[in-house]
């Protein structure tokens, strides 16, 4: 996969893809920015943790326009790990979580894992739910905002 979608109609101009450039990364980073530190207000140090250097990124794009963005650590145990899943506010309720989901979980799949993990904020559990997540644990804060355990097997 490329972080190169090619411009047009159809699928090609919304399209999400593994970041492979220092220069998409630079984007997906300001999506995150905007949206967990601006928006949420998440701590910086919280949201820029040390861990993208063992990260796959993704980077969804609309028209060329960058819109969303994920990441995926590996876990441990045949299990990877989705965070940061982020879509600017004025293209929510478009798809691009679930396109940007697909796009991870598919990469994971190919990439030999057997279950994905995330930790979903409260609000967003049903979203997830809809993907065929299902809540692992108990409810728990981080950064200030209540999450929930999930996982997925990839079979």
């Amino acid at each position: 996969m490329s972080d190169d979608i090619a411009e047009g109609s159809g699928a090609a101009a919304r399209a999400v893809a593994r970041i492979t450039s220092d220069a998409a990364l630079a984007t997906a980073l300001e999506i995150r920015r905007e949206v967990f530190i601006e928006e949420q207000d998440v701590p910086e140090d919280l949201e820029l943790d040390g861990l993208d250097g063992e990260a796959t990124h993704f980077l969804a794009r609309a028209d060329g326009e960058p819109v969303g963005t994920a990441r995926l650590r590996d876990y441990g145990d045949g299990v990877a790990k989705v965070e940061r899943v982020a879509v600017r506010e004025p293209r929510r309720e478009e798809g691009w979580g679930e396109r940007i989901m697909t796009a991870v979980e598919e990469h994971a799949r190919e990439a030999g894992y057997d279950r994905v993990r995330l930790a979903a904020q409260v609000p967003v559990v049903g979203f997830y739910e809809r993907l065929g997540y299902e809540v692992v644990g108990e409810e728990f804060m981080d950064a200030g905002i209540p999450h929930r355990s999930m996982e997925k097997p990839l079979g």
